[in-house]
C-alpha cells in the first residue's frame, strides 16, 4: 500500500470520515453508471492471460506483480462501466505478505478509479478481536480503506456488533453471509429453530439492525449475502429484508443467470448488486470471446462482458414496477 499509517490513525493525506453513509454512495453510484454489476477481482495463476500468467515455480514475489497487474487492469477496463468491485482476500492471502501487499495496490487503485470497494473477507470473530478487524477494514481512515467488509454471522449477534459499531463510526457497510450460493450452505442456513429457517433468523437481525440506521435511498449500511443459485429464498429475503442491499453472488460461472436474480430488486431496480467473477475477468476464455479477443485482448474481453451483463440485468431490475 502506498502510505503508512499507525494502528487507529489516518493514513497520510487522507479524509478521517466520509459524509456520506455507505448505502447512499452505493445507491448513488448504481445510479451514476446505471449498473447493479459488481465485478469480483477472484485472480488464479493458472487463467491469467499468456502475457501475465507465471510459469511453474516462479517466485511467489512475481505471481503476486501478476495479481496485481491483472487486477489493476481490469479495474482500468470497468471502471466506468460499473459501480464497485469485489477483490477476493483468499487468492491474496496464499501469496503470503507479498500477495497483501499486492491487495493493497489493488484496492487503492480501485479507489483512484473512482469505484466502491467490497472487500471479501468472511471475517468475525468475538470481541476485540472482532473489533480489531473491523478497524482494520471498514473506512477511508483504514488501513486497508474498504467502504464494505462480507461478515459470517454464525458467532451470534454480539460477535456483528462491533462491524455495525465500525460501519456507524465510519460511514461504512458490512454484507452478512445470509443465504449463501453454495451447494452445502443448507446445512446450517436451512436449519429450522422456533419456525424458522436459520438463513431467515439472520435476515431478522439484519433488517432490526438497519431499521436506526437507514440513509436517504431507505437502505441500511447492513447488507445480506444471497446467492443467485436460489431465486425462490433470493425473492422471499428481498420482501422480508426491505431495507437491506443485497449482495448476490452466484452469477454466471456458478450458474446464475439475469432471470434468477431478478427478485433481488426492489420496485425501483435498486436494493442489489450482483457479483460476477470468472466469466468477466477471465472472459477471454469464453468460447463467445476467445476468437473475437484471446489472450492478447483481455481487457476488451471483460469489457465486453461487463457490458453484456449490465444489458442482461438493466431488463430484470425494473419489472417489478
Amino acid at each position: 500500500m502506498s502510505a503508512e499509517n499507525t494502528v487507529g490513525q489516518p493514513l497520510a493525506g487522507q479524509a478521517t470520515a466520509v459524509e456520506k453513509p455507505w448505502s447512499d454512495r452505493l445507491c448513488a453510484a448504481i445510479g451514476d453508471r446505471n449498473s447493479a454489476v459488481c465485478v469480483g477481482l477472484d485472480p488464479r495463476n493458472e487463467q491469467l492471460p499468456d502475457p501475465l500468467r507465471c510459469p511453474a515455480g516462479a517466485a511467489i514475489s512475481q505471481v503476486a506483480a501478476a495479481y496485481r497487474q491483472f487486477c489493476n487492469g481490469i479495474i482500468d477496463a470497468v471502471a466506468d462501466l460499473v459501480p464497485v468491485v469485489k477483490p477476493q482476500a483468499a487468492f491474496f492471502e496464499q501469496l503470503g505478505p507479498a500477495g497483501m501487499i499486492a491487495l493493497g495496490e489493488v484496492i487503492d487503485h480501485a479507489i483512484a478509479a473512482g469505484l466502491l470497494v467490497v472487500l471479501d473477507g468472511k471475517r468475525n470473530d468475538i470481541g476485540t478481536t472482532a473489533e480489531a478487524y473491523s478497524a482494520a477494514y471498514l473506512g477511508a481512515a483504514s488501513a486497508w480503506r474498504c467502504d464494505s467488509l462480507t461478515v459470517s454471522p454464525y458467532l451470534g449477534d454480539d460477535s456483528l456488533d462491533p462491524f455495525v459499531t465500525a460501519c456507524d463510526r465510519t460511514a461504512s457497510g458490512i454484507f452478512v453471509l445470509v443465504k449463501t450460493s453454495n451447494p452445502g450452505g443448507g446445512f446450517l442456513q436451512d436449519q429450522v429453530a422456533d419456525e424458522l429457517p436459520i438463513y431467515r433468523h439472520v435476515a431478522r437481525w439484519v433488517t432490526q439492525t438497519n431499521q436506526s440506521r437507514l440513509g436517504t435511498c431507505g437502505y441500511g449500511p447492513v447488507g445480506a449475502v444471497v446467492g443467485a443459485t436460489y431465486p425462490a429464498q433470493l425473492a422471499e429475503l428481498r420482501a422480508a429484508m426491505p431495507n437491506t442491499f443485497i449482495l448476490i453472488p452466484g452469477f454466471g460461472a456458478q450458474g446464475g443467470a439475469a432471470a434468477d436474480v431478478a427478485g433481488g430488486f426492489d420496485a425501483d431496480g435498486n436494493g442489489a448488486i450482483v457479483n460476477n467473477s470468472r466469466h468477466i475477468i477471465f472472459a477471454y476464455q469464453r468460447k463467445e470471446y476467445v476468437q473475437i479477443y484471446g489472450p492478447a485482448r483481455w481487457q476488451d474481453a471483460a469489457r465486453a462482458a461487463t457490458q453484456e451483463m449490465n444489458q442482461q440485468l438493466n431488463a430484470v431490475r425494473f419489472t417489478h414496477r
